[in-house]
Formats: structure tokens, C-alpha cells, sequence
């Protein structure tokens, strides 16, 4: 499945002229970009459809500390890509335009990301379930909330930190008319599910359901 250029989401970093078709993630449209798009437009390290699917097959492409498994796979905001011939480390971010942008980090950073907390549940045994934006489903005995953010570290496929939604937090508006602001959190409006922030001179008011808190 393709997806005809001028449809494609617009925090995607691609021209709306080319080819007729781009292709398409295999999971998460909406919040993310294929890992051929990443490599081949964005980072400009491959030339071709063919040369990503080569890298991927002798292993040279990692998403998140796993092997890249189709040139369809799925890169969220704040996933981690290592390239491992030339042991350089990116992370998919969001300009202040609202465009994804190839962040190159070092070796500490790439080791953990942060993810939204969407749903909370409690389970059998009291065990607490956190549902993150980026699909993944971890129990945990740590305190957070819906709508505060984690931290989860690859090596032990583990949550470590818990980030909570609050005043002073710092944050990332990732939808709607703000996309790609960051900002400190100066009100919380809870009765309107909303936040003040200052995102550099300016003074926003952002939905809560359109921000992500982050470490820094």
C-alpha cells in the first residue's frame, strides 16, 4: 500500500511534488514516518528503496535497540535509529514548523525514549497497566498518571522515570495549530483540559490531549 503524495501527513519532511506515490508505514500513520522515508529522505544516507531493504536485511538499521525488520516500519516521535556501520544515533523530532526533523544524538541518549501515558488500568493483583502513545503496553509499580510521560530504557525494556503533567513541567505540543512549540507549563486549566505555557516570548493555551511532557 502507497499513499499518493499530496495526501501525505503534513509533518512529514517531503516535497508535494515527485513520484505520483509514497510509501506508507505499516502501523501509525498519523504518528509517524516509514523508516525508508527517515533513512533515504531524511537523513540522505541511502539512495533507494533497495539499498534501505539491503541495510535492514544485514541487520545495520536499528529502531529503538531492535533490528528494523521491513523498510515499512513504523518511526514515532522520540524513537531512537542507530546506524550501526557508522555508529550514529538520530532521533525523529518535531521542528517548531511542525515538521519531523533527524536529530543526531549520542550514545547515551539513544539508549531510552520518553512516551506519552494515554490509558491507565488496574489489573488482577493490583498491577498497573500504562497504555502509551506509541502502542506499547508495560505494567509497572511506578506512580503515573494519564497524560504524564515515561521513560523507557531498551536494555531492560523497562519503565524508569515517570515525567508528570504539572506546573513548571516542560512539554512538546505534538497536534494541532501549536505543533512543534516547546514550552514550560505556567497553569494548569483542568476544568477546560487545557495548559497555559510559555513557548519562548509567547504565552499559549494548549489542549492537555495535544501535549507531551518531556525531560528537557
Amino acid at each position: 500500500m502507497h499513499l499518493r503524495r499530496e495526501t501525505v501527513p503534513r509533518k512529514w519532511p517531503v516535497s508535494r511534488k515527485g513520484t505520483k506515490y509514497v510509501i506508507r508505514p505499516n502501523s501509525n500513520l498519523r504518528k509517524g514516518i516509514p523508516i525508508l522515508v527517515f533513512i533515504r529522505d531524511m537523513l540522505k544516507v541511502a539512495q533507494n528503496r533497495k539499498e534501505v531493504k539491503k541495510a535492514i536485511h544485514t541487520k545495520d538499521i536499528l529502531i529503538n535497540g531492535k533490528s528494523a525488520r521491513n523498510e515499512k516500519d513504523a518511526v514515532l516521535l522520540f524513537d531512537k535509529v542507530t546506524l550501526v556501520p557508522s555508529k550514529k544515533n538520530y532521533k525523529l523530532n518535531l521542528a517548531e514548523n511542525g515538521k519531523y526533523t533527524a536529530e543526531e544524538i549520542n550514545d547515551s541518549e539513544a539508549k531510552s525514549k520518553v512516551s506519552r501515558v494515554n490509558d491507565k488500568k488496574i489489573l488482577r493483583g493490583k498491577k498497573t497497566q500504562l497504555n502509551l502513545s506509541d502502542g506499547r503496553n508495560y505494567l509497572t509499580d511506578l506512580k503515573c498518571g494519564v497524560n504524564d510521560s515515561v521513560v523507557i530504557d531498551f536494555a531492560t525494556r523497562k519503565i524508569s522515570k515517570c515525567l508528570p503533567l504539572k506546573e513548571k513541567a516542560r512539554v512538546i505540543v505534538f497536534a494541532g495549530k501549536h505543533t512543534g512549540k516547546r514550552g514550560e507549563i505556567v497553569k494548569m486549566m483542568p476544568e477546560r483540559k487545557m495548559v497555559s505555557l510559555i513557548a519562548g516570548k509567547d504565552t499559549i493555551n494548549v489542549l492537555i490531549k495535544q501535549i507531551m511532557v518531556t525531560e528537557k
